[in-house]
């Protein structure tokens, strides 16, 4: 909802999946859940004791002027899916975003 910055939605949705594929990607962000060690992240061991979420919850990047916020959500059929949230500093509210955007991600149902 609202405006692109940019005026081209499709390459803003294509550099902001690309953000969201690499930092999904990273060990160093893998959960460390119950029965999990430090080292079995590090070296992408099986175990993950995180009920099928993705490991990163959500990506906040700052700028001077916004903030934007991608917010994974979990799915029975690709942990790839996430929303996109783009806020004025001046306007926006950060914690209360991630905590709206939170719920709705809890009540979206992706079949």
């Amino acid at each position: 909802v609202g405006e692109v910055r940019d005026e081209d939605p499709e390459a803003t949705a294509a550099e902001t999946a690309e953000l969201a594929r690499m930092a999904a990607e990273q060990r160093a962000f893998a959960a460390l859940g119950p029965g999990r060690t430090k080292s079995d992240a590090e070296s992408g061991a099986d175990g993950d004791d995180t009920g099928g979420e993705p490991a990163v919850e959500d990506i906040i990047v700052t700028t001077r002027t916004c903030y934007h916020l991608l917010r994974f959500v979990d799915t029975a059929f690709d942990n790839g899916v996430f929303f996109y949230l783009w806020l004025d500093r001046r306007e926006g509210n950060l914690a209360l975003a991630r905590m709206r955007l939170r719920d709705m991600c809890g009540r979206l149902a992706l079949i």
